[in-house]
């Protein structure tokens, strides 16, 4: 083990949960794997400025190839063996190691990540269960502060939430109500998706942090719509499953967001990228789906997210450098703005909005109410269930400046104090009261959810046809 200097990671510094408490030692044996970020060989910002924010008719904004984006803003692989020289030195094992994700994975005992990275592992325990966490910032060495953007694994709580809602009736699962509820494909022609676009040639990505599909399920979801059953395909991140439980827990999530999609664009490739429930998982399952050269998406949707304020520094730097990745490369990231109202859920009397919806680079999508007569919408209001029926996530970003592409919105400033001028989500809003909700199929049952995790895969499904949403940035 080296004997240099230690120096804190910027953006790095974690707090245990407000409701938790440390509840024991973490056993030195403990063995896990992390993520380190290192940076890019050259900033994105002037391609982008320049060929995204400079050209507002997305038709004439040049982008880059995935193999470009990799050769010219991926790590410098002398940065890549820095690190892995120094996790070896302290006897951690390089498990990967990639230039286009700018990333390399090391495995370890928590006795030796605590030597690496000078941090203390914890057990703590709160509402939500048992959690390996840590407080205060991750140490680097000093040759590597300026190479090692973000270090991400070693605390595993769990604190990404899915946003959808189930519509029930005393309790129960509600059943398909004609004039309550709809099919996907008919939200998507009350909305005038573009007809005669099937998906044809696309892919899909959709990004999953817990629950999973089953094959019978589809087969009679899409037979009930007489719609082909599409082509799906689970990418397993981070030694993740497709691990199918119960309706009501995380498979209601992935069957919308599936079925939703696959309905609306039926011959797209859905890949479905399924990771620990992490920050560390979240965001490798990202970097996957932007530089996966094999089912190359053009659309990633993501439908979980958490109030700013729960994530770290580091995070909503690496992921917002990642959504500018996407953009650069023509790849639309569609976010859920979440369910629970302007606070999104956070009870400390401040206005929250969720990310990553509110990173700059994505479409954050709300949440409507939507009623409709005869194939025509009659009207549509914003989704306010309250606090048991759920509403539409949105606000004033404390954490992203208003971008530029925002200036002539109209975005107030935050109503928190300091009244930050901040990015303004959401973007575009579309159908997700569960009083008007989707008829899916979740692990045999049929029911009906709603949800902004919806609106995403709306948006996903028509990103390169619906033309409120080309204009969009990312959109090729």
């Amino acid at each position: 083990m080296s004997n240099e200097k230690m120096v804190p990671l910027q953006g790095s510094e974690r707090s245990a949960f407000a409701d938790a408490a440390a509840v024991g030692p973490t056993s030195d044996n403990e063995r896990f794997e992390v993520t380190v970020r290192v940076r890019a060989r050259k900033s994105l910002d002037e391609f982008i400025q320049k060929n995204i924010m400079g050209e507002s008719a997305p038709g004439r904004r040049q982008h880059l190839s995935r193999e470009d984006l990799a050769k010219e803003y991926g790590a410098d692989p002398v940065d890549l063996q820095k690190v892995a020289a120094y996790a070896q030195s302290n006897n951690l094992t390089v498990v990967e190691s990639s230039e286009a994700r700018r990333s390399i994975v090391l495995s370890g005992t928590v006795a030796l990540f605590r030597e690496a990275f000078g941090v203390t592992l914890r057990q703590f325990e709160n509402s939500k269960g048992t959690y390996r966490g840590r407080t205060g910032a991750i140490m680097v060495p000093e040759s590597l502060a300026l190479i090692i953007e973000g270090v991400f694994g070693l605390d595993d709580r769990q604190y990404i939430e899915p946003h959808f809602r189930i519509k029930r009736n005393d309790g129960k699962f509600a059943a398909h109500v004609a004039s309550q509820s709809f099919t996907p494909p008919q939200v998507a022609s009350l909305y005038d998706f573009p007809t005669g676009l099937d998906g044809q040639g696309q892919c899909i990505a959709i990004v999953e942090l817990g629950g999973g599909w089953k094959q019978s399920d589809i087969k009679a979801y899409f037979k009930s719509l007489k719609i082909p059953v599409p082509n799906i395909k689970s990418i397993l991140i981070d030694h993740a499953h497709n691990n199918p439980t119960t309706p009501d827990g995380a498979d209601g999530e992935v069957m919308l967001d599936i079925e939703v999609a696959a309905s609306i664009a039926p011959k797209a490739t859905i890949a479905v990228y399924f990771a620990p429930n992490t920050d560390q998982g979240f965001l490798d399952a990202i970097t996957s789906a932007i530089h996966d050269t094999v089912n190359k998406p053009s659309v990633i949707s993501i439908s979980w997210g958490s109030a700013e304020n729960n994530w770290t520094k580091q995070a909503l730097t690496q992921f917002d450098q990642a959504f500018q990745a996407a953009a650069a490369a023509g790849i639309t990231v569609c976010c859920s703005s979440g369910d629970n109202g302007p606070t999104d859920g956070e009870t400390d009397g401040a206005q929250h909005v969720d990310f990553p919806a509110s990173a700059p680079f994505v479409l954050g999508c709300g949440g409507t109410k939507l009623t409709s007569l005869k194939g025509k919408i009659t009207g549509e209001t914003v989704w306010n269930g309250g606090a048991k029926g759920g509403a539409t996530g949105g606000g004033v970003s404390d954490a992203f400046p208003l971008p530029a592409w925002q200036g002539n919105s109209g975005v107030p400033k935050s109503v928190n104090p300091g009244s930050y001028a901040g990015r303004g989500v959401p973007d575009v809003a579309g159908d997700a009261d569960p009083a008007s909700g989707y008829v899916v199929r979740v692990d045999g049952q049929q029911m009906v959810i709603g949800g902004t995790s919806a609106v995403a895969r709306q948006a996903a499904s028509g990103h390169c046809g619906d033309k409120r949403i080309m204009r969009y940035l990312g959109c090729q």
